[in-house]
């Protein structure tokens, strides 16, 4: 595996990080910024934030370097879930793009932006019994249809489950009425739904694409 990849793989599917991971990576962070100052209160303040920590098995995980810590974390996150890692491939030069969701190739230029059909801001995720799991928000952008499907890659998730239903839910919040589209799928496993509803809403909105 190349760093370029490694990276890929941690920047953008952070869900499958270890909580020692994470805090050698935020660690290594701090002490990139904290390089070559001498202000002993900043770094108390960091230390009790929990940016810097002296945990030794933090620690080791950086002890060769940052880098081959970047690969030896990709490694493990691919070896332990290959099935939760959506590499997003130029379909022309089939070169690995910036991020899951971009839909133009930093290489060769190729543009599959045709693939996307519509785009939905996600305000809320939630479980219907014997009815599916579904996302409710607003559509931004296009028409979604039964049939296409939900591009999660952009919240880390591998899955790009079918649009199985879409329903309307009138929404009320003190004086405001509102109504939600409801987008429901049965393709999620436990998990995916458990991860989606630790999340919340969401800042960006999600792309619904014509095939997978």
């Amino acid at each position: 595996m190349d760093i370029q990849t490694a990276k890929y793989i941690i920047n953008y599917f952070p869900n499958l990080l270890t909580d020692l991971e994470r805090m050698a990576i935020r660690h290594s962070q701090s002490t990139y910024k904290l390089k070559g100052l001498e202000n002993t209160n900043l770094i108390e303040i960091y230390r009790t934030k929990g940016w810097l920590t002296s945990d030794q098995s933090v620690l080791d995980l950086l002890k060769e370097s940052y880098q081959q810590f970047e690969l030896n974390t990709a490694n493990r996150i691919l070896s332990q879930h290959p099935d939760k890692i959506f590499f997003n491939y130029c379909p022309k030069c089939t070169k690995l793009s910036r991020t899951p969701y971009s839909r133009q190739c930093r290489f060769c230029g190729y543009n599959w932006h045709n693939l996307t059909v519509a785009r939905f801001k996600v305000r809320d995720f939630f479980q219907i019994t014997d009815r599916g799991f579904f996302l409710s928000g607003q559509i931004v952008k296009g028409e979604i249809k039964v049939g296409q499907f939900i591009d999660l890659t952009i919240v880390g998730l591998n899955r790009k489950p079918k649009v199985e239903k879409i329903e309307f839910l009138l929404k009320r919040e003190q004086n405001n009425i509102w109504e939600d589209v409801a987008i429901g799928t049965n393709e999620l496993t436990k998990e995916d739904q458990e991860y989606l509803k630790s999340i919340g809403s969401f800042a960006l909105p999600f792309d619904i694409i014509n095939k997978r």
